[in-house]
Parts: structure tokens; C-alpha cells; sequence
């Protein structure tokens, strides 16, 4: 299987290439729209800031690429930001594959979220032999809303959150599977079957 992970300077890539490996996946880190096009799955991981992110996407052009590929596509992290319309991060216009908002978690004094939370209201393939007391792994400051056509797992901090998104071919998680022990290596093996 060919797994292209796209590489955009975001932080957390490496650790999703060893969960890759522990799968017995070779994915390849690019940002070469060829290898990114002929992939049978795309990956699209990442810690950091979202206005930046997006500019290196737009200088390289993958900003409009991503919205063109028709694989299996999972983002993490940051990937789900960037996946969504906007972010309340430096007011960042992002790639709008789902129209959903990303903000930030009130009060200041309680971010980052960071730690184990259960995933609850469970409804896709992706999830397939998960229940809510399956715990994934966040570090996250901005959450992406709730989206009844979208949401395919909430969690709870301080507020309601979207754990993981679905559109079409693109999938999309808050927490880190490559983290998340055995729900996270379920759950980035449920895309792999995809």
C-alpha cells in the first residue's frame, strides 16, 4: 500500500511514520503533488499553528491539491483544523473541506487541553470495533465544533467538541491516534481498510 503523509513543517510527523511502520506500512513524508496524487492513502498529521501551516500550504500550491484528491484522507490534529472553514488561531482562513469553525477553548487558564478523554456518539466504518470507552490522546487549545452532518465522534472539555469529522473520502480526528495505544492503532487501521 502506498501512504504518502504530507510533510508541510508541522511538528508530529515523525511519530505518525513510526505508527506507520507498526502497521507495516512504509508512508513516504512529501510535499511532491505527484506522489501525493498517485497515493492510495493520504495523510495529512501535524502540531503547531494554524496561519502558518496554511501559508506554506498556499506557497506550495497543496492547499488546492488537497481539495482535489479523491483517496482515503485522514487529518490529525491540526490536520482536522485545517480541514475546517476557519480558525479563530491569527483569524486563519482555512482549506473549508468541512464547514465547520474552529475556536478557541474559554477560559484561557484551562488550555491546552491536554491528556485521555473518551470517545462518545461513535457512527463510522472508521470507528469499527471502538465504543465510548475507547480514550484517545489530545493536545489542543482550538476544537472544531459540532456538526450533526459531520461529526462522527464527540468528546467533552469544558464544552462539546468534534473528536473526529467525515466528508466523503476525507476523515478527520482532534486527538492523536499515533498516541492513543490500542484505540489509536484501531483506528488508523480502520482507515487503512478504507
Amino acid at each position: 500500500m502506498d501512504v504518502a503523509v504530507i510533510k508541510y513543517n508541522a511538528g508530529n510527523v515523525q511519530s505518525v511514520l513510526y505508527a506507520m511502520e507498526r502497521l507495516g506500512v512504509n508512508a513516504t513524508l512529501t510535499d511532491d503533488w505527484e506522489t501525493i496524487k498517485k497515493a492510495d492513502k493520504v495523510i495529512f498529521p501535524g502540531q503547531g499553528e494554524a496561519s502558518t501551516a496554511m501559508r506554506y500550504l498556499k506557497e506550495r500550491k497543496i492547499d488546492q491539491l488537497i481539495k482535489e484528491l479523491t483517496q482515503p484522507f485522514f487529518g490529525i490534529c491540526l490536520g482536522l483544523q485545517l480541514l475546517c472553514e476557519h480558525s479563530e488561531e491569527y483569524d486563519t482562513q482555512c482549506l473549508g473541506v468541512f464547514p465547520i469553525k474552529v475556536k478557541k477553548f474559554p477560559p484561557l487558564n484551562k488550555v491546552p487541553h491536554m491528556g485521555w478523554n473518551n470517545l462518545e456518539n461513535l457512527k463510522s466504518p472508521l470507528l469499527e470495533g471502538l465504543d465510548e470507552s475507547s480514550y484517545v490522546y489530545y493536545v489542543h487549545s482550538y476544537y472544531a465544533e459540532i456538526d450533526p452532518k459531520y461529526t462522527i465522534a464527540s468528546s467533552h472539555y469544558i464544552n462539546d467538541f468534534s473528536a473526529i469529522l467525515h466528508k466523503d473520502n476525507y476523515y478527520a480526528m482532534q486527538g492523536h491516534p499515533e498516541k492513543s495505544s490500542v484505540t489509536g492503532e484501531k483506528i488508523l487501521n480502520n482507515f487503512l481498510k478504507l
